[in-house]
């Protein structure tokens, strides 16, 4: 449990452990209060020590230690030489006075290790490249989806707790520098040229031969079709300790199957390929469920 404190652009937050209305009766009296004090400043103390700094009888910090280690603030770490030192169990508390509801979902570190090290710390670590709308490429191509960049950054910011630069480009402002960070892509290599650079390094790829259908060297088969796309977190090929993050297809249709995919079927998507399971790339195809003509949902190809 964190508690999360908003001060105009920054938000802050501390390790918090619940306690019970019966419970916070332990920390009532000043004397409880200034014990709590002392031992969140200095992280561990034994009470001949807090007796000396609150200049009280030790007999009185031993009455209140024991009292709120029952209640649950705080902990015995070590007994050395007969000396019992203390210590907060967590540097806040929270006194719930009815059930918690459900607002919005905040990073945990280790949450999700699919998203390692693209979230850290709750905030972004990562560049989101989009392919231009202009032409440009061998193919003189447009994007037509880069606005889904939209959606997978809703769903990235579920994760995060502070947002304080830009972290989209397009690909023809991508430069040297920015191929060194983790990368975010949205589109395939037709439409975006970062994708291209490293689409021969990928487990799952788009074949330039084979009109860029998806070619899986993990399960061996070809996915032609328009609707399909593919989600795949690997190794950088360029740069040492970082990842890349792929959200791409053939075409935009593919593009936005494989951001459904990341949007309504995260857990089952971070399983890894169904091959493979240690190969964290997955084929999905795109289905029009409610008979629109337009994609609504997804379903796993491998």
């Amino acid at each position: 449990m964190h508690v999360i404190k908003k001060e105009k652009n920054e938000i802050f937050s501390l390790p918090a452990a619940e306690i019970s209305l019966e419970a916070a009766a332990a920390a009532k009296s000043p004397l409880a209060r200034r014990v709590l004090a002392a031992l969140a400043e200095s992280g561990e103390l034994f009470a001949a020590d807090i007796a000396r700094r609150l200049g009280v009888h030790e007999q009185k910090v031993y009455y209140h230690l024991r009292q709120m280690e029952r209640a649950g603030f705080i902990a015995m770490l070590r007994e050395e030489s007969g000396a019992k030192y203390y210590s907060l169990r967590k540097p806040a508390f929270v006194l719930a006075l009815r059930p918690y509801e459900l607002t919005s979902r905040i990073a945990q570190r280790g949450e999700s290790s699919y998203l390692d090290p693209f979230l850290h710390d709750g905030q972004l670590n990562a560049l989101i490249v989009v392919g231009s709308p202009d032409p440009h490429g061998p193919e003189k191509a447009r994007s037509r989806d880069g606005h889904y960049a939209v959606d997978l950054g809703l769903f990235l910011g579920t994760f995060l707790n502070y947002v304080p630069d830009l972290n989209v480009a397009l690909d023809t402002e991508v430069r040297d520098a920015d191929l060194q960070r983790n990368l975010i892509l949205v589109g395939g290599p037709i439409v975006n040229a970062v994708t291209g650079r490293v689409n021969e390094h990928l487990p799952i790829y788009f074949d330039r031969s084979a009109r860029h259908a998806l070619r899986s060297s993990v399960s061996g088969k070809t996915y032609p079709e328009d609707e399909c796309g593919l989600v795949c977190s690997v190794p950088h090929p360029f740069s040492e300790g970082h990842r890349i993050l792929l959200v791409a297809g053939k075409r935009y249709a593919g593009t936005r199957a494989a951001i459904l995919a990341l949007l309504k079927h995260f857990e089952e998507l971070t399983k890894g390929n169904k091959h493979d399971r240690s190969v964290h790339a997955r084929v999905v195809e795109g289905v029009d469920r409610d008979s629109d003509g337009l994609i609504d949902d997804i379903e796993f190809r491998e």
